[in-house]
Parts: structure tokens; C-alpha cells; sequence
């Protein structure tokens, strides 16, 4: 049985690769290193804790004799890092948080599974490491900058960060690669598009604006919504982090991309004509509306669930116009391809949200904080 430490699993991505993997696999046992952040909500993933495959524990990837004391209690064979601070908005407030967590909490990871994995040196001075284990980083192809009209990022695209969120995911990058290419680390790392899907905090553009139509509020979209990413369903993420944690060449990089390019405007547009259709054709859905207007039908009206909700607001600084990835390496090397339509995938996430209220309340009235505290009794 082969023994993980996933990192940030209760945050959005995380926690939709710990639910895949342990729902693929019956011979993985997962230890899950959480903070739980305003991003990270134990009730999340409380049902996949079960003390025989699945651990929880609470702490910071900063904190390094937790770490030592993890890996030497767990024997772990692979690391998949996904814990970071994540949010653009939040680095340009507060860019120094960034860097403690996205640079010192990785170099520290590193550095445990080092004193950890190493196992002695060869003829060259170089550290023999421990067969079959590797730490992988997961990362953004936001360290790549910003593209004009047309191109894609490849794995050689330049890095040229602009945001202190992805200048710090940047440097946790060339630190993984500096460990391979200094002490031979087995490493592999993977840059990935815009995600969506179920379980993601709704500060995020989708489920932000699902939440907004929900409450009759306004859709804020910054500047004239142009600019363009691509879209990545997160179960196609999660199966492309298997397949590189697992059969990928070390020391490499692998762009993970949707092939899903829209403009914010776009996609803010394309959810409010589904969320209307899907109220139109599943009428009980209007129950979740906090905007409970009659028509003359006597039923909730959803008239107003229109781009009029549209209000467009300054531009987030440094806001990089495009970003697009070119998956071939991951495809050809792997197998792996985006599996998920974006007109599936969306259709998929605003319906898990209408069921799933409860999930959004409890995250964004803070009450997902104290779970752990009435889960384990402490904090």
C-alpha cells in the first residue's frame, strides 16, 4: 500500500483529488495536511476521514517538526503539494502571507522529505534516495505571464510572473526544480488552467457568480471582462495528477490545459443563461433563490435572472489579459487529455451548487471554521 501526503486537501482542488484518489484506489492510504484557512473546510472532506486510509492533521507546511515528525510516523512514497494561498485579490493586499506559505511552507516540505528520503550517497557525493518515492508540486500557468491574441504556453514558455500570488507560486516552482537538479530529488511538477467545479470557494469567479444570482445581487466583472483563461474541469485536473505522480519522468513539467478559452464576460453571461434554463426546466431549483418574487403564474419568477445582473467594475491590478495552455507534452508523454466539455462541465458545477446550499452557507458564513473544533474538540 503506497502512503500520501496531500497537502491542502480541504481547499477546492485538494479535496476533489483526495475524494478521486481514494475512490480509484483501495491500495492508497492519503494523510491530508491542512490548515484550514478561509479556503480550507474540514466538513469538505469529513466523510473520506476514516482512520484506516484516510488521516487528517492539522497544521501548517511551515511548521518543521511537524513535518519531520509526519514523515517519519507515515513512511510516505509520494508528496502532492497543493497547499498554497491562491487567491490574486488577497496577494496584491497582503503579498508577504504568499511568500511564508507558497515559498518557505514548500522549501520546508522539501526539505523533510530530503532529511527523510535520503538514504545515503554515491560515488559522486550526490544523495541516493529512497526507491519509488516523489514530491510533486502542483502549480498555476499563471507563473507564465500573460499572452497576446494567440500562442499557447508550453512547458518552455519563459516564466514571467506578474502578481505577488504567482510570483510566489514561481519561486515554489524553481525551488522544486532546484532540489532535483542540486541534490536529485524525484520530483515532478504540473501547471494547470483556471479550475472549476464542486467544493470551490465561492470567492472564485463561477461560484461567485452563482452565489450572486442566487441572492439577487449584482455580477461584478473587472474592467470590460475581456480577458481570457482556460478553463480546466477538476476531475480532469485530478486524473492528470495521478498520471504524472505516477508514470511521469522526473525532474519534468507538465501544462495541464482545458482547451476551454473564454472571456470572463463570457463566462459570466454563460452562467446566467444556464442558471435561468436550469430553473426553467427543473422549477424546484427556485426554492434556492433568496429573491422570491411571483410571476403571474404564482410561481418564483426568474425574469430577472438576465445579463442586467452584469456591473462592471475597475480593473484588478497587474490583471494579465490571456492565458492558454498547450497540453500536447502530458498527452503524448501520458495519455492524458481533457475529458469534460465546458458545456458539460458547467452544467455539472451550477447544479451541484443549487443542491448544495448547505456547503456554501456553511463556507461563506464562517461557520466551516469551528468544525474542526466540534469534530475533534480543539482548535
Amino acid at each position: 500500500m503506497k502512503t500520501y501526503l496531500v497537502t491542502g486537501a480541504a481547499g477546492f482542488i485538494g479535496a476533489n483529488y483526495l475524494k478521486y484518489m481514494l475512490a480509484k484506489y483501495d491500495d492508497v492510504r492519503i494523510v491530508v495536511l491542512d490548515a484550514l484557512t478561509y479556503a480550507g473546510n474540514l466538513g469538505t472532506i469529513a466523510s473520506d476521514i476514516d482512520e484506516e486510509r484516510c488521516f487528517f492533521v492539522k497544521g501548517d507546511i511551515c511548521d518543521r517538526d511537524l513535518a519531520d515528525r509526519l514523515f517519519g510516523e507515515y513512511k510516505f512514497d509520494y508528496i502532492v503539494n497543493f497547499a498554497a494561498e491562491s487567491h490574486v485579490d488577497r496577494s496584491i493586499e497582503n503579498p508577504q502571507l504568499f511568500l511564508m506559505t507558497n515559498i518557505l511552507g514548500t522549501q520546508n516540505l522539501l526539505d523533510a522529505a530530503r532529511r527523510a528520503w535520503v538514504t545515503g550517497r554515491d560515488e559522486h557525493g550526490y544523495p541516493v534516495w529512497r526507491k519509488g518515492v516523489r514530491f510533486h508540486q502542483v502549480s498555476t500557468d499563471e507563473v507564465y505571464g500573460s499572452l497576446g491574441a494567440e500562442g499557447f504556453f508550453t512547458e518552455e514558455t519563459p516564466l514571467c510572473p506578474h502578481s505577488p500570488y504567482s510570483a510566489s507560486k514561481t519561486s515554489a516552482d524553481m525551488f522544486v526544480m532546484a532540489y532535483h537538479d542540486t541534490y536529485k530529488m524525484p520530483v515532478t511538477i504540473t501547471r494547470c488552467s483556471n479550475n472549476y467545479g464542486p467544493y470551490h470557494f465561492p470567492e472564485k469567479l463561477i461560484p461567485l457568480i452563482i452565489k450572486n444570482i442566487l441572492e439577487g445581487k449584482k455580477l461584478p466583472v473587472y474592467g470590460d471582462g475581456s480577458n481570457v483563461r482556460d478553463w480546466l474541469y477538476v476531475e480532469d485536473h485530478c486524473k492528470a495528477i495521478d498520471m504524472v505522480v505516477r508514470k511521469g519522468v522526473e525532474g519534468e513539467v507538465y501544462n495541464v490545459g482545458g482547451h476551454n478559452e473564454e472571456t470572463n464576460l463570457e463566462i459570466v453571461k454563460l452562467t446566467i443563461a444556464t442558471v435561468h434554463r436550469l430553473m426553467t426546466e427543473k422549477p424546484e431549483y427556485r426554492e434556492v433563490l433568496k429573491k422570491k418574487e411571483k410571476n403571474a403564474n404564482g410561481e418564483i419568477s426568474i425574469d430577472w435572472i438576465n445579463n442586467d445582473l452584469i456591473t462592471f467594475v475597475k480593473d484588478r491590478l497587474g490583471h494579465d489579459q490571456r492565458y492558454a495552455i498547450d497540453p500536447t507534452k502530458i498527452t503524448e508523454a501520458l495519455g492524458w487529455y481533457p475529458e469534460t466539455k465546458f458545456e458539460v462541465g458547467i452544467v455539472k458545477t451550477i447544479e451541484w451548487y443549487l443542491t448544495h446550499q448547505d456547503w456554501v452557507q456553511e463556507v461563506t458564513s464562517g461557520d466551516y471554521q469551528g468544525y474542526y473544533d466540534r469534530m475533534y474538540g480543539k482548535g
